[in-house]
């Protein structure tokens, strides 16, 4: 029954990322024509992207778990109403999909290389979503003008997933947006068990058992302590210690000391 079980699994899997590409087919052919086409300016056709986008999210989400391919839970995600910016960990592939699916207008720093793919060009493009290969300067002109439209900016400061593990490298860019916006930071800790999708792990290595989510929304953290620094650079970098010894010890890694 075990082995049956896992193959259902893996089929299910298997047709879960094959409507992923066909949405990714689908939505510039028929849906990004529609929100063009529909009157007004850029912002609003933005908004109606991430909307669409969240919805498509959220019902995935559910599609997934229906399917038996995995299960979750979500804690204090009230928190994400007053939201603004929202740093998490990124242990596996679809941690931004949760995301985006418990946020109506989410908004992310996204690789330049996702706006090339066919499969992700168009819904991005429409939702207006940052391209993190802009200059610094660049991206946080674009993240201060996400927040004042409304959005809540999602942002994986490691920049990449992590590896199960090991302790988490957190980049500076995501502790520069909230010095230099004095926006104050909403940490997410997600907990995968047991690990899937995670780097360099292909999607038909399911475990042996159902994969369980479960997404903390934590307290915010105040930055201003770090912003009463001399220096923006200062700030960033003393924010990025914090939020890396904060990451590695909510999720039980032991924080390096170099």
């Amino acid at each position: 029954m075990r082995n049956v079980q896992r193959l259902w699994r893996l089929l299910a899997t298997a047709v879960s990322f094959l409507l992923f590409g066909l949405g990714g087919i689908i939505i510039p052919l028929v849906v990004i024509p529609v929100i063009y086409l529909l009157p007004g300016d850029v912002q609003r056709r933005e908004r109606r992207g991430k909307a669409f986008i969240h919805h498509s999210f959220r019902v995935y989400i559910r599609l997934m778990k229906s399917m038996g391919i995995l299960s979750y839970e979500l804690e204090d995600i009230d928190r994400l109403k007053e939201a603004k910016l929202v740093l998490a960990n990124h242990p596996t592939l679809i941690d931004v999909v949760f995301l985006i699916s418990l946020i109506p207008q989410a908004n992310c720093v996204v690789k330049s290389a996702l706006m090339r793919n066919p499969f992700t060009r168009g819904p991005l493009k429409a939702a207006g979503y940052i391209v993190n290969d802009d200059s610094v300067d660049d991206v946080i002109a674009a993240a201060e003008a996400a927040f004042k439209h409304g959005d809540v900016l999602i942002i994986f400061p490691e920049g990449t997933r992590s590896i199960p593990g090991k302790v988490l490298t957190l980049k500076r860019g995501a502790a520069n947006v909230a010095v230099r916006t004095q926006v104050d930071v909403t940490p997410v800790l997600i907990d995968c068990q047991p690990v899937t999708l995670t780097k360099g792990q292909p999607w038909y290595q399911i475990p042996d058992s159902k994969p369980h989510f479960k997404i903390t929304v934590a307290e915010p953290i105040a930055i201003t302590d770090f912003i009463k620094q001399d220096k923006p650079s200062v700030a960033a970098r003393n924010l990025t210690s914090a939020l890396s010894q904060y990451f590695n010890e909510e999720i039980g890694l032991r924080e390096r000391t170099a």
